[in-house]
């Protein structure tokens, strides 16, 4: 499909461990898999360390004392998840970033989660990303992941409609009498008014010749890695990543000012022409259509992570008031839908 990720000819095969590991008990099952992928390590002299940031899966990393810069990751899948991650579309964005040199090796998959190389840095917060130049480097960082073309040589359609549609789905009838979260009914808008608004958003996004990149599509703080030492910054867990609008406020973690936004996409685009090799020059009209779409698309972004914070609600079992989450997102949907749709393109 012109939706899915293409891995180039000649990646290599992806190893698979027929190990299942219990979420309840991640350690216990990490050091299985260790002993597989590290058969040089005593098992005994191996530390762990359990990473809480995640609303998806959970995560502990592997090392040992005499090689601390060799970390391996664990990463189970979360309850459920196979309802909104397309796993398969997961590894093969993988395999796309580490083959262009922007995501970590992935050394393999078991039963229900992989594992994957740790990457050096710190993970920024969101005082982080003010500072002008890191912010320089998150956008050339995302300029180069959005300028990868699709192997297969196709044109790649979007799958943002298609996702988002699923994902209605998945919670349909909880807006029924018969659901048991009442909360939903309260505080959500009703279906028909989420219906009737997908289709608009549709219809009106659609025709705003935004061009069709592979993307991050979840740029939390948490998922940018700084490394100091080395002057980058990469971007880590690829679980919705791919072929959609090129819209940067939503692989962007800022929600600022026109100033402080214009800035940043000025940088952005800079850096996508040239990697994409069409110049290095922005014009005032490059930079108003940019600005224009991506703060409309910022509507579809928040109708996207609403509907998956109501099937987190669901289903996972992660400590995380995910309802709350939605009725947030779906509220500043409303909130900002007119200043959105007050811009307009340039002619």
């Amino acid at each position: 499909m012109e939706t899915q990720i293409h891995v180039p000819v000649g990646s290599p095969l992806i190893r698979k461990i027929p190990i299942f590991v219990d979420e309840h008990d991640v350690t216990a099952g990490a050091m299985k898999l260790i002993k597989v992928l590290r058969p040089a390590w005593d098992t005994s002299d191996v530390k762990t360390k359990l990473f809480t940031d995640g609303t998806t899966n959970k995560l502990v990393g592997c090392y040992v004392e005499d090689s601390p810069e060799d970390v391996v990751l664990v990463r189970v899948y979360g309850h459920k998840t196979e309802l909104i991650v397309d796993r398969d579309n997961e590894l093969k964005s993988f395999q796309v970033l580490h083959a262009n040199g922007c995501a970590p090796r992935l050394y393999c998959t078991f039963l229900n989660g992989i594992c994957y190389e740790f990457m050096q840095g710190d993970a920024l917060g969101t005082q982080d990303v003010r500072d002008p130049s890191l912010r320089r480097l998150i956008a050339g960082e995302m300029a180069r992941i959005h300028a990868i073309h699709a192997h297969n040589g196709c044109i790649p359609k979007p799958n943002l409609w298609i996702k988002m549609r699923r994902y209605f789905s998945l919670v349909a009838t909880e807006f029924t009498d018969q659901a048991s979260n009442v909360r939903i009914q309260q505080e959500v808008p009703s279906k028909a008014v989420l219906e009737q608004e997908m289709a608009w958003m549709k219809e009106h996004l659609s025709t705003l010749g935004s061009p069709v990149v592979l993307c991050h599509n979840d740029l939390l703080c948490k998922n940018i890695i700084h490394n100091e030492k080395d002057g980058h910054v990469r971007f880590i867990d690829y679980e919705y990543s791919s072929y959609n609008y090129q819209e940067p406020r939503r692989d962007s973690p800022f929600r600022s000012h026109r100033e402080m936004q214009m800035d940043w996409l000025r940088v952005y685009l800079q850096a996508y022409k040239l990697f994409s090799q069409k110049g290095e020059e922005v014009s005032a009209r490059e930079l108003e259509t940019l600005y224009v779409q991506v703060n409309k698309f910022a509507l579809a972004s928040h109708f996207f992570w609403g509907f998956w914070a109501l099937i987190q609600a669901k289903y996972s079992t992660i400590d995380f008031d995910f309802l709350g989450y939605a009725v947030l997102r779906f509220n500043r949907y409303f909130e900002t839908k007119p200043a959105a749709m007050a811009l307009q393109i340039p002619q």
